[in-house]
């Protein structure tokens, strides 16, 4: 039985992109996308002048170094040239990237030419994840499920799961009366056709004058609907004021009796179930809350994703799935269509394993002092990876195939592959039905549902579309909340060759680099306006929380089975693709380097050393110009994004602080990991109300963390040597003699002028004097040891 099916399934699945195809021919032919290359050349040239100039740099740097005499002086200059060597490579990285740019355009209003109706549009299940009633309040949460309900789709199409790993009452109540409100919400939005459709934003922006006449019938259902969402916000409002609240008790709440965070049985309620009647404009909402045990791992984020994607499977398995973050709400109504074109736009869906948007967000702080909006990096980097194998997964605003998440070879290698998920299933089929029921389990999991679920979506027949007719959401619960087991992954492939990959707390590169080494390809899209909008930390400490815990998994995944430069070479990962992800997983290793060169310039001073030629040789103009050129390219990007020279400026040195701290620390916990001593741990970042940032958020915040110790004591260092070296040229010792270095000393400490005013600051505006302390001690340690080198 299972393994004609399975032959079956082959068969209309090696199938579906001729099939595909010719149902193209026979809509017109017309695509539903258009590859676009915009021409950079001014960009280019800008890359070949830094090229030339930092190869010069470099050649410069090698031809002087059997010159120089040994000890302190040959170190300091072979150091320096091992550093400028790396920031090369990392150039090459960036001008591989930057080389091409290529979009691609959309044509959303073909897709009826693809489909009868829209009635007939591929099934979307949309997955949401939070993790902590505090950190991320519900009303963040029910925004974002009132966008994606809200959603230009049809509403029989859509399935809403919320993965609650915090297992909260209080969000669950919070969905509850989420789900009430948008039987008025969601039809008032498609009524009027409304752009935004994540209330609190929709409001906030019509609430200081509504333009229209207060007797039309949109005034009215502006007003009603207003005040009933004013109401939601109250109630949620008032039951997050109480620990208990008589509102969070009878039947409903019964399974959240005495549950504890981190232990407790798997919860899935379906909060509302689409009929299938035409009037019925709300889609399926379902809370999940997967089982969690301490004698079990949960794997973080990736563990929830897995849960979705099983309890997906086995109560709506739709072909396509959209994960979330609970802050990234739908701001562009129109963006299942406009990834529908990019899904169903090619002849080879090898082409677009997964859809890509980017991160975008709303209420940012002005000029960006945290420098984490990603403006420029959607601008100048996100239309470059499409020139080769796609942008990277970052694990919000992403559109999977569901058969690609399962560990689906692409159609061009399926042959290669036996056809389906891996060896095992071939010789599971070759052993009979014994066999095949073993090979199944070994890669799902013993549940029958599940297993049923994967080979329909594996078939990409109409199988995919809808559940089978018997099939409802209620008689699909026993088996949701089996697959949400915590013990239901063992002796399984889940984490591992399907699902969201385990090893890292940024699954989501890692899952992404499974991808692409599989031969399947990505897109990135950017849309007018922004597809989602989400929230960007507003504080110091959040911020480095955030890049701590990025650098800490993308290094965890450089140095894993996922490895980019071993896909390149045994998998199907291309080399320049193996090159774009470079970028990113060499964030925590770039710390030192960078750390490296930010203290070269004051040892030089401290030793009477040097690593740049006097201002009055010739030589001098070389790293002169690097530095020059290279400024005015970023501030040209940043210009050309319609930015501010204040904005370049703060992400500028944003970059060098978070280079210092998060990163570097980044690097410590992998070491740490790497050795035995302690394990990496995912730290979530806290969310901001929506009342967005406080004003004064702007300025710099510090705690207590260690991570702000190396930051501070570069700053020492480099005011210590500033002084000492202007007291040179005052003094006329050597008046030329290291004004590169004082340049660069200077640079530095403007660079880190938040810590220098947190110096006179109290409170969480100043650097707490324990790391003051600490910041200091390391600075004279290193001072008195670079002058008894001098001496010596």
């Amino acid at each position: 039985m299972y393994g004609s099916e399975l032959h079956k399934e082959q068969k209309v699945s090696c199938s579906s992109p001729e099939r595909e195809r010719e149902r193209m021919k026979g809509s017109g032919g017309l695509p539903l996308q258009e590859r676009v290359e915009h021409p950079n050349t001014v960009e280019r040239l800008f890359l070949c002048i830094l090229s030339v100039l930092i190869l010069c740099l470099l050649l410069y740097r090698l031809a002087v170094l059997p010159e120089l005499p040994g000890g302190v002086a040959f170190g300091v200059w072979l150091t320096a040239f091992l550093c400028e060597c790396w920031f090369a490579f990392i150039w090459v990285l960036f001008f591989n990237c930057k080389w091409h740019c290529i979009e691609h355009k959309t044509f959303p209003d073909r897709l009826l030419q693809r489909f009868k109706s829209s009635e007939e549009f591929p099934a979307m299940d949309v997955f949401v994840t939070t993790a902590d009633p505090v950190m991320e309040p519900p009303i963040i949460t029910v925004n974002t499920v009132l966008s994606i309900l809200a959603v230009d789709y049809p509403a029989s199409k859509i399935t809403c799961y919320v993965s609650d790993d915090g297992c909260s009452p209080f969000t669950f109540f919070s969905l509850i009366e989420a789900s009430k409100f948008a039987h008025s919400w969601v039809p008032f939005c498609k009524k009027y056709g409304l752009e935004c459709r994540a209330p609190f934003n929709y409001f906030s922006q019509s609430q200081t004058g509504d333009a229209h006449d207060p007797s039309s019938a949109f005034h009215q259902d502006w007003k009603e609907t207003k005040g009933a969402y004013e109401e939601l916000v109250k109630k949620i409002a008032e039951v997050a004021k109480k620990s208990i609240s008589d509102k969070l008790s009878g039947d409903e709440f019964s399974d959240f009796a005495r549950v504890e965070k981190r232990n407790h049985p798997s919860i899935v309620k379906i909060i509302n179930e689409h009929k299938g009647r035409l009037h019925d404009q709300v889609p399926h909402l379902i809370y999940v809350s997967r089982e969690k045990r301490p004698s079990h791992g949960h794997h973080f984020k990736a563990g929830a994703m897995n849960v979705l994607t099983r309890v997906s499977a086995v109560m709506t398995n739709a072909p396509f799935m959209l994960n979330l973050d609970c802050d990234m709400f739908v701001n562009n109504p129109k963006v299942m269509h406009n990834a529908l074109c990019l899904l169903l736009g090619f002849e080879s869906e090898a082409r677009s394993g997964f859809v890509q948007f980017p991160q975008t967000f709303h209420g940012a702080l002005k000029d960006d002092p945290y420098g984490n909006q990603c403006k420029v990096t959607n601008k100048h980097l996100m239309p470059g990876y499409n020139a080769y194998q796609g942008p990277a997964y970052i694990g919000t605003g992403c559109f999977h195939r569901r058969k690609v998440i399962y560990g689906q070879q692409p159609p061009d290698f399926q042959e290669a592959k036996n056809g389906f998920y891996n060896y095992k299933l071939a010789n599971g089929r070759e052993n009979g039905r014994c066999g095949m029921e073993e090979a199944l389990a070994t890669i799902f999991g013993c549940n029958q549902p599940l297993i049923e679920s994967a080979l329909r979506a594996a078939s990409g027949g109409s199988a995919l579309v809808d559940p089978p007719p018997s099939q409802t959401l209620s008689s699909s619960l026993e088996a949701a909340i089996a697959v949400s087991a915590c013990d239901y992954e063992d002796n399984t492939l889940w984490g591992k060759q399907i699902g969201w990959d385990y090893g890292s707390t940024v699954e989501d590169v890692m899952t992404g680099l499974r991808i692409h080494s599989s031969g399947w390809n990505s897109i990135a899209s950017l849309p007018e306006p922004p597809a989602f909008l989400g929230a960007a930390p507003s504080t110091g400490p959040d911020t480095m929380v955030q890049q701590k815990r990025w650098a800490t998994g993308l290094l965890e995944a450089l140095i894993s089975r996922r490895n980019p430069v071993k896909a390149t070479i045994r998998g199907k990962l291309q080399l320049r693709q193996c090159m774009v992800y470079l970028i990113l997983l060499l964030w925590a290793v770039r710390s030192v380097p960078e750390f490296c060169y930010a203290i070269l310039p004051a040892l030089c001073i401290f030793t009477n050393t040097s690593i740049f030629p006097k201002i009055t040789d010739p030589e001098f103009k070389l790293p002169a110009a690097v530095f020059i050129i290279f400024n005015i390219y970023t501030l040209v990007e940043y210009l050309l994004c319609g930015l501010s020279l204040r904005e370049w400026w703060n992400n500028q040195r944003m970059a060098k602080i978070v280079s210092s701290t998060a990163w570097l620390f980044g690097l410590l916990a992998v070491l740490l990991k790497v050795f035995g001593i302690s394990e990496t741990v995912f730290e979530l970042t806290r969310k901001d109300d929506l009342e967005g940032a406080p004003a004064e958020a702007g300025k710099f915040i510090f705690d207590s963390s260690a991570i702000y110790v190396p930051a501070t004591t570069l700053l020492f260092v480099n005011f210590a040597a500033l002084a000492l070296g202007l007291a040179k040229v005052v003094m006329d010792m050597e008046a030329n003699a290291n004004v590169g270095e004082l340049v660069c000393c200077a640079w530095v400490v403007m660079s880190f002028l938040p810590f220098v005013k947190g110096l006179f600051r109290r409170g969480q505006y100043g650097i707490p004097w324990p790391t003051v302390c600490k910041s200091g001690t390391a600075a004279l340690i290193f001072v008195c040891l670079c002058r008894r080198f001098s001496n010596s």
